[in-house]
């Protein structure tokens, strides 16, 4: 231990520190400055970046020893104060650069140094300077962010004054407007606190946990020892399965009736069986995290080695055995049928076919804050967990049997969250801490995960195999498609029939075909577990049937736009399901486009040279908003004695802007009552107050909980208003006995379930429709294809707010950028860190992104609207290996295309020649 002195946001500070300990976990366990985040612990990242005499540093790497006597150091918490903000925290609030704001702090303190040493950088100065110091950002898609910092530099100039920034209302209106979050202030202050940073404030006797995982994939456990465990210091309880009350399952919830399995398949504690890499053993629970961990170690677990099926393939294969006893390891199929057999069709010597086979891989989601969470009883005697879940009352259902409690003695809430992107769609770590708080005799907890942990033991996207064939006369009209597929969901099967689901719905959407076949089968493997990721199942479908259209095009000698153009979506046309679209917008979509096609196509042309190939593709994509059938959501509105109103739903926020979003629909339907933004009050996400308003996935809470929350606002404008059109006060409601409380709720009755043999029925109310237009350089030398230009059309209805709106779209196409090129768990000595998985930074995306809005009012949306976030990552991974087919003429049918990958297909043809 050292004393130091530190001059700590320009105020000394003695600090008695251990000199191996990195600044970081100084700051924020010592000194309690959680502005300072930890992601990737490893120097990857720079959520921890903060300020050192002038210097911006990774605080997660710096060891204390490395740290000056009185060195200056800046975190977020003294940028500036809440009522006086720094330029470049009003201009990440004015620019919805803080979605999750996990990264923000760390943004706009590097950005504070690039600004004090160049006042007036280029674009390029500020790409290359987050590249340089390693901030990263999984929400945005980066632009922003550039944006911001612009902008905030234009300030400093005194070019324009930092109150310009902020939006405010006009006529009181906010709804398809810039105004901003609600809690973007605590984001850009460091002060929304994140699961790790309330861990760190639990009181006196919290226990802190950590886990023994597997280190093998499949394994049969015949003991585990943790006699020495126990008697180490700081230890409590080491918890096993003989410890959970309940079944230590977690039940799949939703299970179609051809499911071979039951749903409860995946352990809460593994007792008989290891499924997967990481799969949880015992939990040590103990003083503090050190202790934790080191008595984790010391658990023997005797395991019999079994094999381990890593993919699809092998689990199929006749000699395997099956992963869960009694189960098939082939345990869901499901069908289309569409009009007329399509084998009559495929035989005519009057059509063009083309054919293709793809493979979409196991994308990791890679959210900057490691999963975490907490555990207590609360004063009313109820089990409490918090944790980044993003389906509170679909856990609650999915946990409470396992862990051995009565669901009214459950409870669970959100904490502000760092991002999922889905994997929280299925609970991670709600059971485990349920588990170790009950069995340490209802002492509170805290479970904090390392990135190791996050990337190895939570969900990942299921990689599939589709096989797809297309049909067409020669005048290029689509008549038949064929499609097969695999998916590898892993070991546990929650939504897996689900996720199969999804091809048949999704591949060869976007056109009018008349006749479709096709099988699929839903496969458990021992590689990660399949859950749900953004776009959930297209992506795998489109690669499939965007990649195949373009060379049904080529075949037909036809441009890729118009062979699209021809075959879209117009009236008389139905979905894959046999659904009519509730719009028919891509017609108008690729009108918008086309210009853009034409000046895209002669630009690659011109900038092409022999050393490096440009190129430019395109994809169509669409996803429906909701789970399938009648979806349906739940809100309340309240009046308040001072003439405010309280809205409360279980709209989870990871990032996406439910709290805006819930003030944008109600403020729009109380606004005739003259209620200004600052009037409504949010209550959100806590179990103990807000209804079932179901998962925050399938862009679905825009529309249902959207939906639900104008009704329940509805109600109240309804019971306040007098029949002269004016609106009762508060204490005329009371004195008129009129209740205050109003529950809404909204159905998507006018949809039904797909028949699992044809894939027949109307799953979705609404859809997100989008087309996407990539350009690319490929390196002839070395294969890396890198985008370098976007644009993207996207109707989404109505814009309940264009900044969010902007923000998902940038963010999803950055996001489809490294599905297509860079990301993968497959490798789990290599796939185990943000950059081993590979995680794109701001040089990885480009700056020149263009958004075009095609706005088809939605009759079912809220005020028009539908959902935003999954529609941008459907299809721009096909469009970009499209463009790399245009660029160079490889045809790459696998994800992500490696420079090795584009490098081979370069020989192979250089070879022919």
């Amino acid at each position: 231990m050292q004393k130091k002195i530190l001059i700590i946001n320009g105020l000394p500070r003695t600090l008695i520190v251990d000199l191996e300990a990195t600044l970081a976990s100084v700051l924020r366990e010592q000194l309690l400055l959680t502005g300072c985040k930890i992601g990737c612990n490893q120097g990857q990242c720079g959520t921890c970046s903060i300020i050192m005499d002038g210097r911006v540093i990774r605080s997660c790497v710096t060891k204390m020893k490395k740290v000056p006597d009185e060195a200056n150091i800046t975190t977020i918490e003294g940028l500036a104060t809440p009522t006086n903000l720094h330029p470049l925290q009003v201009a990440w609030m004015a620019y919805g650069c803080a979605q999750c704001g996990f990264c923000s702090p760390g943004f706009i303190l590097s950005a504070k140094v690039l600004l004090d040493e160049n006042p007036n950088p280029t674009r390029e100065d500020i790409r290359a300077w987050f590249q340089k110091h390693r901030n990263a950002c999984r929400c945005t898609g980066y632009k922003p962010l550039v944006d911001a910092v612009m902008a905030a530099a234009s300030i400093l100039r005194g070019e324009m004054r930092k109150e310009e920034l902020i939006f405010k209302p006009v006529g009181n209106k906010i709804y398809g407007t810039t105004y901003i979050r609600p809690s973007a202030l605590q984001k850009v202050t460091g002060t929304w606190d994140f699961g790790a940073d309330v861990s760190l404030q639990m009181p006196t006797g919290t226990l802190r946990l950590a886990l023994v995982q597997a280190e093998v994939s499949h394994a049969n456990i015949k003991g585990i020892d943790y006699s020495e465990a126990e008697k180490m210091p700081g230890v409590y309880k080491v918890v096993t399965h003989k410890d959970v009350k309940g079944k230590n399952r977690i039940s799949g919830l939703i299970t179609f009736p051809t499911n071979k399995g039951d749903g409860w398949d995946r352990p809460i504690l593994c007792d008989e069986k290891v499924f997967q890499f990481g799969d949880a053993i015992a939990i040590v629970a103990a003083d503090t995290e050190e202790h934790a961990k080191a008595a984790a170690k010391a658990v023997k677990v005797d395991l019999e080695v079994l094999p381990a099926y890593m993919s699809a393939p092998a689990a199929m294969a006749p000699d395997a055995i099956e992963i869960h006893p009694g189960t098939p390891n082939i345990y869901f199929e499901t069908g289309v049928v569409k009009g007329e057999d399509t084998k009559p069709i495929m035989d005519r010597g009057d059509i063009v076919t083309a054919e293709v086979e793809t493979y979409c891989s196991r994308q990791p989601h890679l959210p900057l804050e490691p999963d975490c969470g907490n555990a207590y009883m609360d004063e009313e005697g109820r089990l409490t967990i918090h944790s980044k879940s993003i389906a509170l009352h679909l856990h609650h259902a999915m946990i409470v049997a396992g862990i051995g409690i009565e669901p009214e003695k459950c409870r669970l809430v959100a904490n502000p969250t760092g991002a999922t992107f889905g994997y929280k769609f299925s609970p991670t770590n709600e059971a485990l801490l349920g588990v170790a708080c009950l069995a340490c005799d209802g002492k509170p907890v805290s479970l904090v995960f390392n990135m190791f942990q996050q990337i190895t033991y939570t969900g990942k996207r299921s990689p599939a195999l589709v096989k797809t064939k297309l049909a067409a006369d020669k005048t290029g009209k689509i008549l038949a498609m064929e499609t097969n597929w695999w998916l590898d969901h892993g070991p546990y099967s929650e939504f897996g029939d689900l996720n199969c689901i999804r091809q048949g719905q999704f591949t060869g959407a976007g056109y009018d075909i008349p006749s479709i076949r096709g099988k699929g089968k839903c496969v458990c493997t021992n590689h990660g577990w399949g859950s749900a990721f953004r776009a959930y199942g297209s992506p795998k479908a489109f690669l499939s049937s965007e990649i195949c259209i373009d060379e049904l095009a080529e075949k037909l000698g036809m441009d890729p736009l118009e062979l699209r153009y021809k075959n879209v979506y117009r009236p008389g046309a139905t979905t894959p399901t046999g659904q009519v679209p509730e719009v028919f917008c891509f017609p108008d979509m690729l009108d918008k486009l086309r210009p853009h096609w034409e000046e895209a196509k002669k630009r690659c042309k011109e900038l092409s040279t022999p050393e490096k190939k440009r190129g430019v593709g395109l994809a169509l994509g669409i996803y429906g908003c909701g789970l399938d059938g009648a979806d349906s959501s739940h809100a309340w509105t309240e009046l308040n004695p001072d003439g405010t109103i309280t809205v409360g739903n279980s709209w989870q926020d990871h990032g996406q802007g439910a709290d805006l979003a819930t003030l944008t629909h109600s403020h729009e339907t109380f606004r005739q009552m003259g209620i200004t933004p600052d009037q409504i009050k949010l209550v959100m996400n806590d179990m103990a107050f807000t209804p079932a308003s179901g998962p925050s996935g399938g862009s679905r809470q825009n529309v249902m909980t959207g939906n639900a929350t104008r009704v329940a606002s509805e109600m109240l404008v309804n019971a306040m208003r007098k029949p002269d059109g004016t609106f009762r006060t508060y204490d005329e409601m009371v004195a008129e006995k009129i209740p205050l409380h109003y529950d809404g709720s909204w159905t998507a009755s006018m949809c039904s379930d797909c028949d699992l043999e044809t894939m027949q029925g109307n799953p979705f109310a609404i859809y997100m429709y989008a087309v996407f237009m990539p350009e690319v350089e490929v390196d002839m030398k070395t294969g890396k294809a890198t985008v370098v230009r976007f644009v993207t059309v996207q109707d989404i209805g109505t814009l309940t707010n264009k900044t969010t709106c902007d923000g998902q779209v940038y963010g999803g196409l950055a996001q489809g950028i490294g599905l297509a090129l860079t990301e993968d768990f497959e490798d789990l000595k290599k796939h185990t860190s943000l950059v081993g998985c590979g995680l794109p930074f701001i040089k990885d995306i480009p700056d020149d992104m263009e958004i075009i809005y095609n706005i088809s009012p939605r009759e079912n949306g809220p005020y028009g609207a539908a959902g935003v976030g999954e529609g941008p990552l459907t299809a721009p991974h096909p469009a970009i290996l499209n463009a790399i087919y245009n660029a160079c003429g490889v045809r790459i049918y696998s994800v992500p295309a490696l420079p090795e990958k584009i490098k081979a297909g370069l020989d192979a043809l250089a070879a022919k020649k």
